[in-house]
């Protein structure tokens, strides 16, 4: 008894050192790749075979078609992809997932040569995890702590999968287990049993790898393998399933089509398969089989679903809407899906887009603004009201959703870009606040029919032109994380203050000649206080992405050693400062 009982905490510990090691791969992985994971997988899934094929690289690389499906699902719930773009997608997440029983069949590997016994996860993994450690602990780039991560991680999943086989190896000469493996020939009980083991741990991966590591025994013919490798494809679909509890129609239909997709799949194997050897039988269904040949009919069985069913991707769609019917009412997409917080880097990526999307409101809402000092328009004044409306919603959502990913492990170029984002969200929520008031003060000059002097006009027509500019470059350099046209931003302020002053020196002026009234200046002051704080608020934005992009100074500082002409980016500083104070000047009054 204690024989067993100390081989089942062997079982365990490999198996846990195991997931331990697919989970520290994948998680390095995605930091290695950040938020370009969204960006190739949402825009360049333009047809199923395009998303086919990028599905399965994303999922080779990450090593999880359950991260693969889970985040499509996100993607799908917050209107990011189309049902239609994810079902290709999905399929090349099943083909991908493969990759990681070609590297376990490792421990198959036979010879006495040198290359054979290098590649032999006795040998590799110790050399793997030595060179991961010293990237890990001595190294300060953040890509090499994360090459790092990701050999240690397979040191682990290695060293896991030599535990479970070792564990094992005893059954060998198990009667009973010989007898449990042959009623796993049973197509129905070894994919339930497939399945079930599946489901449990939420890796097919893993179960795969269980699956590799009884081959040792010398018990698991392919008539064993078989069937448990089409349930495991079965089981592999509850990670998906469960992540759409909550989320919106669509992204149900998502998690139901990778569902079909391997039901179908197994079905016709079944179908096809067994019915052949019903009449003719498959003589090498009582062959051993091995680690290599586990890998290969793993592969093989995806691409052939594949195959088959890519074509026919639009029948699944049907099927997955007639599961789920179109809804009667209108729903709003989610924003910011919490299903993608599962992969952090791809989590601020959707941020970013929301925070772009917020920041060319704010952009709208200034212009319409700024256009009702001439033509007041109670519609247009309702519309701004809105988009500021929309841009306070837009705030709290985005800044309670980073405030999820603070305590997640990141890239550096995602933490500055988390950073970025939580520094600035509230600087373009008060554009919107300012265009807001703008119009208020619009609606003042029209109700109270303020007139201003043809000179006054000039100069709010310079004023405002260099304000919509300087927001139209904020707006445009954040949504694309673009630091050159950033760079532009505050010395357009700078010139932006001093036509300020400017303005209000030619108004006292025109107000002791008599020229302007009290009631003008009221307003005047209204206004240009507004154009100064958006551009000021413009600054913000700019200067927080400029000096986050290489993690140097605090903003203040960052500004001071600009304007000093301490940095190497002074001159060019300089230089847009005069391009835009002769772009944006006042005529002198006569």
């Amino acid at each position: 008894m204690t024989f067993y009982l100390l081989k089942v905490i062997s079982l365990l510990g490999g198996l846990a050192l195991f997931l331990f090691g697919m989970d520290v791969m994948g998680k390095a992985l995605e930091r290695l790749a950040g938020g370009r994971l969204q960006t190739v997988l949402a825009k360049m899934s333009s047809n199923v075979f395009k998303g086919f094929f990028l599905g399965m690289a994303v999922t080779a690389i990450i090593q999880s078609s359950s991260a693969t499906t889970v985040m499509v699902v996100g993607f799908v719930n917050s209107g990011i992809m189309t049902l239609r773009q994810a079902i290709g997608v999905i399929m090349g997440s099943n083909v991908g997932t493969t990759v990681t029983a070609w590297i376990l069949s490792l421990t198959a590997l036979e010879g006495d040569s040198f290359i054979v016994q290098l590649f032999k996860p006795s040998t590799l993994a110790p050399l793997l995890g030595t060179i991961g450690i010293s990237f890990h602990m001595f190294s300060k780039s953040k890509v090499k702590q994360n090459v790092g991560s990701i050999l240690l991680g397979f040191m682990a999943l290695m060293t896991g999968m030599s535990l479970m086989s070792d564990a094992m190896e005893f059954l060998k000469t198990e009667a009973w287990f010989a007898k449990l493996m042959v009623s796993f020939s049973n197509p129905f009980l070894g994919i339930l049993a497939g399945a079930v083991l599946t489901g449990i741990i939420q890796s097919s991966s893993a179960s795969v790898g269980i699956l590799q590591s009884l081959c040792s025994t010398g018990a698991v013919t392919f008539g064993t393998a078989l069937p448990v490798i089409l349930g495991q494809n079965i089981g592999t679909c509850v990670t998906a399933m469960i992540s759409t509890v909550g989320a919106n129609r669509n992204a149900r239909r998502t998690g139901l089509v990778h569902l079909y997709f391997n039901l179908v799949g197994v079905a016709i194997f079944v179908i096809v398969f067994y019915g052949i050897g019903a009449i003719i039988p498959w003589e090498f269904l009582d062959n051993k089989a091995g680690a290599m040949d586990i890998a290969l009919v793993h592969t093989g069985f995806n691409i052939a679903a594949t195959l088959i069913l890519l074509p026919a991707n639009r029948l699944l769609e049907k099927l997955a809407y007639l599961t789920i019917p179109a809804e009667p009412v209108h729903q709003k997409p989610i924003l910011l899906d919490e299903l993608l917080l599962a992969t952090p880097a791809v989590a601020i990526q959707r941020a970013h887009e929301i925070a772009g999307r917020m920041a060319k409101m704010a952009d709208e809402a200034l212009g319409l603004a700024m256009g009702l000092r001439k033509n007041f328009d109670p519609k247009v004044y309702e519309q701004i009201l809105k988009l500021e409306d929309e841009t306070d919603e837009y705030e709290d959502a985005i800044g309670n959703y980073l405030m999820k990913l603070t305590g997640t492990r990141l890239s550096t170029r995602d933490n500055r870009m988390l950073n970025v984002l939580l520094y600035t969200i509230s600087d373009i929520e008060r554009i919107a606040d300012y265009a807001v008031q703008i119009s208020r003060a619009a609606q003042e000059v029209h109700e109270k029919k303020v007139s201003f002097s043809e000179f006054a006009q000039q100069e709010l027509d310079v004023i405002e032109a260099a304000v919509k500019d300087t927001m139209s470059l904020t707006a445009s350099a954040f949504s694309t994380n673009n630091l050159e046209t950033a760079a532009l931003v505050e010395p357009q302020d700078q010139v932006i203050a001093a036509l300020v002053k400017k303005i209000k020196s030619n108004h006292i002026r025109r107000l002791r000649e008599g020229l302007c009234t009290v009631e003008y200046g009221i307003t005047l002051e209204d206004l240009l206080n507004s154009y100064s704080r958006c551009a000021a608020h413009c600054s913000n934005v700019a200067v927080e992405m400029m000096q986050a992009s290489e993690g140097r100074l605090e903003s203040h500082e960052y500004l001071e050693a600009l304007k000093s002409g301490s940095l190497e980016e002074s001159a060019r500083y300089t230089e847009h400062y005069n391009n835009y104070r002769s772009r944006f000047s006042i005529p002198e009054q006569k």
